[in-house]
């Protein structure tokens, strides 16, 4: 079967077809002079469905070995989820299972939407019929360490707190270690950056959606008259006497006090006249966590580091694209 995956054969009897004229192939994966029936690979299958568990635990055991050789395992997190579309028509689920239908799958649709180079939005929805494989990747190198398969409606962020809890089960040591956790808009959820930063103290590094209905490019910052900020986290002093806005230059984060820390604009950027004298926030501002968790994170979004921090994001689509294309899932 492994041989099958690694020589790229898509169906059953066309690695019997190779297993009958390779002999030498034949000798590798322990066959001598005798090439299974079709049979025997349906009879294999079905055995292995009856033993999922154990085939978990052998590779958890594995993931668990790797820690020793690999001490950076886990301090970097990468989830994703990837459409698996079914080979199987689509009937009703509550039609018995026979082997020639998918029951356990369903419709899913994921859609797409961004501003293109004029500045016009455009929408891109794509549909499939079939399953949902969901990802949590070690994004340093590029392991998958915690995974389920979902039918494709399951949104990702019903499935985003059981990856974390099968962490927390399987492999408590990585997840202790963990440092980061990336992921797109999809993942963009309070209860679920609340529970990162609380229970298991992870920074979230996760892209976010305007949710801010009214078209507003910026708000008052809550408990100040010249301090205003925009939904993906910059910040903005205002001069006193002319109003005129300036970036404020980022701080850190402080986690005994859990707040973000900006600097006062006038004094990082070198304004000219009197602003630093009568600017309200001169000596800095602290923006509590509280405030908007999944604005103000603990890596500043308006930063540089979260910007290297997000790149790790790629590390689970290259994992998703390999079994998709070197492994032979699609």
């Amino acid at each position: 079967m492994l041989a099958g995956v690694v020589f790229q054969h898509p169906t059953i009897e066309s690695l019997r077809r190779e297993l009958a004229r390779n002999g030498q192939l034949r000798e590798l994966v322990g066959l001598g002079g005798v090439t299974p029936s079709a049979w025997a690979y349906t009879r294999f299958l079905h055995r292995i469905l009856e033993h999922l568990d154990e085939l978990d635990t052998m590779i958890h055991h594995i993931v668990d070995d790797l820690q020793e050789v690999l001490p950076d395992l886990g301090e970097r997190w990468a989830i994703d989820s990837q459409a698996m579309a079914s080979v199987a028509k689509h009937r009703p689920r509550e039609t018995a299972p026979d082997g020639r239908r998918d029951t356990e799958a369903d419709w899913g649709k994921k859609t797409y939407r961004g501003i293109d180079a004029p500045g016009q939005a455009w929408e891109k929805v794509t549909a499939w019929f079939g399953d949902k494989l969901h990802l949590r990747v070690d994004a340093t190198d590029e392991l998958p360490v915690a995974w389920t398969v979902t039918p494709a409606s399951t949104a990702d962020m019903t499935v985003a707190p059981q990856l974390l809890e099968q962490l927390k089960a399987r492999h408590p040591l990585a997840l202790q270690a963990a440092h980061s956790l990336t992921a797109d808009k999809a993942y963009d959820d309070t209860p679920f950056v609340t529970r990162l930063g609380d229970d298991y103290q992870i920074k979230p590094v996760i892209d976010i959606r305007n949710l801010w209905k009214d078209g507003e490019a910026t708000r008052l910052l809550p408990g100040y008259e010249t301090v205003t900020d925009t939904y993906h986290g910059a910040v903005f002093g205002h001069h006193p006497a002319t109003g005129e806005a300036h970036l404020m230059a980022n701080g850190g984060f402080e986690a005994d006090r859990d707040t973000l820390k900006k600097r006062c604009p006038a004094k990082c950027a070198g304004i000219p006249g009197d602003a630093q004298a009568t600017c309200p926030v001169a000596h800095g501002l602290r923006i509590p966590w509280e405030t908007d968790r999944r604005v103000f994170t603990p890596i500043d979004r308006s930063s540089y580091t979260w910007e290297r921090e997000y790149a790790h994001r790629t590390a689970v689509e290259r994992v998703h694209s390999r079994l998709d294309v070197s492994l032979g899932f699609e």
